[in-house]
């Protein structure tokens, strides 16, 4: 049955909400210039708000490959543009996002229903912004922007360099209400700080931090305090996400040494990263006891545990050796049994189950209307 919906009035409401919180984040300026600033955002607001963005519940299970045998039936939630991140609350009653709609230039943070409804921007509208995240009870939000930097998208990486990442100085992590409104930063740092994403206990955010010179884990209480250094190994740790019983944390990570240690530096000290070869690991929620799961030379991202946590699902371009296909693999926690999920050949990935391992929200560029465009897609699935 499809159920697709507008954004509409609830976008557009979000993007206003949202200016009233940035020009309150953002200090004092005299009443012109804040007019000013207001106006030239909110014509970038509707621009974005007016752009086709169409979300809802349409059964899509033609679109599952006879060897995805863990997916019973697919349905299809975002129509259009690029979705992608997309995480339930520990309720399972709501998914947070982040997407770019048609016609728009930077990832902004939406909230919808699993079924697609009740759509709604709860970023700035201003900037870039990822990793978007819930925590428990539904009544706040953490998410990374650069907002503050300034309101237009950051520059795109420097592909001369080869397939990079850009790490945008200007990144800070926020936590607000969960309809965007009492946005506050929780960290201030003029480095890199953002992949956060929240124990379900709602007790600590881990992210991720350029703040000591290199890219490592780290973890702090909702209002930034305590923060402690998870992670203390030359190269990228990254992308961290608490196990369900939270006493573990999954991560991905490159550990390069020789000429791709001062590869990796020489890039990083630009702001960029090459994320050509990373790797699952697991350790403790104290950061102690970390272990790695893969080695096989390919770009494993987007780890998630299995609510029983005895599994990791995650996505690799592991299967093609042109390296740009990526699909989602399992593996056991000590590192054994890998297995293939998908077998879209193109991209599947940004895996999460929810509580009760019933059901599978993915981001796929699978049965998408324009090349490339990536939607979001949850599964029932069957073990």
């Amino acid at each position: 049955m499809d159920h697709r919906g507008s954004t509409g009035f609830l976008t557009r409401h979000a993007w206003v909400l949202g200016l009233v919180v940035l020009s309150a984040c953002g200090g004092q300026t005299d009443e012109a210039d804040t007019a000013a600033d207001q106006t030239e955002a909110l014509e970038k607001a509707e621009a974005v708000a007016e752009a086709p963005f169409e979300t809802g519940f349409e059964d899509v299970s033609h679109l599952i490959l006879e060897e995805e045998r863990h997916f019973a039936s697919l349905s299809q939630l975002t129509f259009g543009g690029q979705n992608a991140e997309a995480y339930w609350s520990t309720d399972d009653e709501w998914i947070m996002f982040q997407a770019t709609p048609r016609g728009a230039q930077c990832d902004q943070q939406f909230t919808m229903r699993p079924d697609g409804s009740e759509l709604s921007l709860v970023s700035t509208g201003v900037g870039r912004t990822t990793c978007g995240y819930f925590f428990p009870g539904n009544e706040k939000i953490v998410y990374g922007s650069t907002h503050l930097g300034g309101e237009e998208c950051p520059p795109e990486a420097d592909m001369s360099q080869g397939y990079v990442w850009a790490l945008y100085e200007d990144y800070d992590i926020f936590v607000a209400d969960a309809d965007g409104s009492n946005l506050t930063r929780i960290t201030d740092t003029p480095a890199y700080d953002a992949e956060a994403t929240v124990s379900r206990d709602g007790e600590w955010v881990v992210f991720t931090s350029a703040r000591d010179g290199d890219l490592e884990i780290y973890k702090m209480r909702m209002d930034g305090s305590e923060v402690t250094r998870l992670t203390d190994s030359p190269g990228y740790d990254g992308g961290p996400f608490f196990s369900y019983d939270g006493t573990k944390i999954i991560y991905r990570a490159s550990h390069p040494d020789g000429d791709e240690l001062a590869d990796y530096q020489r890039l990083l000290a630009q702001g960029l990263i090459r994320p050509s070869q990373l790797d699952i690991f697991v350790m403790d929620a104290d950061g102690s006891n970390q272990v790695q799961l893969t080695d096989n030379g390919a770009a494993n991202f987007g780890p998630y545990m299995f609510p029983d946590g005895e599994r990791i699902i995650f996505s690799s371009n592991l299967g093609d050796p042109s390296g740009r296909e990526f699909d989602l693999w399992a593996i056991n926690v000590d590192g054994s049994g890998l297995e293939q999920i998908t077998f879209s050949g193109d991209f599947d990935g940004f895996p999460m189950f929810n509580s009760d391992g019933t059901k599978l929200i993915f981001a796929s560029n699978r049965g998408n209307e324009i090349a490339r465009e990536t939607n979001l897609f949850i599964a029932d699935w069957v073990d």
